[in-house]
């Protein structure tokens, strides 16, 4: 009988610590140390967010191991984000990929970030019955992903689990960003997009129009919308201070369907291109209430095939740098010592 191939993953590129450990591509463990420490500065702040990895990742780490129930003997293998993220939070992460790799004498192996992203579509249940992750149905290959995160807005042309090209992307901001710099400027605290979200619930989407950019191809544009969302309120707000406060649910709707709106004209646009139905959404904004419906909606109005990722594989975990690095293992993709890790890191 083969020995199991155990993988056992870091995510440390913003703010979330993250572990986790797959068996035969099956997750047994995926824990999530979060920092509340950036609620009070609106934003994560990369210097606190390096320091607070310092102190969670042992822990985190230690608690995936004792929750897989496996020796850290059985190890085969060390998967570690690498980037693209904060230069200080990837630090972290990569030094003590690499030491405990050199300590148990393990291959070391090196994820793209946005990679794991796609890939988190082919995180499989746990062998242990008691799991309450549900049967996972994966794409079949070529699909379609959007990736939308709060620094990254791309589709991507998935062919193979490594034959990924970004067709269309953004120019200047991701929507992730949108969302929160629109929270933000109607005083929500951080972070601002599952706020808007909530409170979209109970608002009319079509009381307040705003501009939508016009980029020409599949890439996007959310600065503009940024900006025009800033002087309506700065406007309304100095005609009623009390604008945002009496109208909040409106406005978050309205906001929120713009997004949404330029999100899926391109999506639109990118599937008819290129003749693929099999679309796929993934990356932080992909938990939004309202883009997941409204994907479900083109399911049936252009006979698409949607997958969308449990909710706790859209937002920042290790799950998907473990199933990714399996598949790398799978195929001796491995990286050395000299590894340093990438802020910027192209999919």
């Amino acid at each position: 009988m083969s020995k199991p191939i155990i993988i056992l993953s870091i995510e440390s590129s913003c703010d979330d610590t993250a572990a986790a450990i797959i068996k035969d591509g099956k997750l047994l463990a995926n824990i999530i140390a979060n920092q509340d420490v950036h609620r009070q500065y609106g934003g994560v702040v990369p210097e606190l967010a390096s320091r607070a990895h310092q102190q969670n990742i042992i822990p985190v780490v230690d608690n995936a191991v004792k929750k897989a129930g496996i020796n850290k003997a059985e190890i085969s293998a060390i998967a570690f984000t690498r980037g693209p993220g904060l230069m200080g939070s990837l630090l972290v992460g990569t030094s003590f990929a690499k030491s405990f790799a050199m300590g148990l004498n393990v291959p070391l192996i090196e994820v793209n970030h946005m990679q794991g992203h796609v890939l988190a579509h082919f995180i499989s249940e746990s062998a242990n019955p008691e799991s309450k992750i549900p049967n996972t149905i994966t794409p079949a290959f070529p699909f379609l992903c959007l990736t939308v995160s709060g620094g990254h807005t791309q589709i991507v042309l998935v062919k193979d689990y490594f034959d990924m090209s970004v067709i269309g992307e953004t120019i200047d901001d991701a929507a992730g960003e949108a969302f929160d710099k629109a929270a933000k400027i109607m005083n929500l605290p951080y972070p601002g997009g599952p706020l808007i979200d909530k409170y979209a619930k109970l608002g009319n989407a079509k009381r307040f129009k705003f501009t939508k950019p016009h980029i020409e191809g599949l890439n996007f544009s959310f600065s503009g919308l940024k900006t025009g969302f800033m002087n309506f309120i700065n406007t309304e707000v100095s005609k009623n201070p009390n604008f945002v406060t009496e109208n909040l649910n409106d406005i978050c709707a309205s906001i929120q369907q713009t997004i949404i709106d330029i999100l899926m004209s391109k999506l639109k646009v990118a599937a008819s291109q290129t003749n693929i139905k099999q679309i796929a959404i993934a990356g932080g904004v992909s938990a939004n209430s309202q883009l997941r419906s409204t994907l479900y909606q083109m399911e049936n109005e252009l006979d698409w095939q949607v997958f969308i990722p449990d909710f706790a594989y859209c937002t920042d975990n290790a799950a998907m740098i473990a199933i990714t690095g399996y598949f790398k293992y799978l195929q001796n993709d491995f990286t050395t010592q000299a590894t340093t890790p990438l802020a910027r890191y192209a999919l």
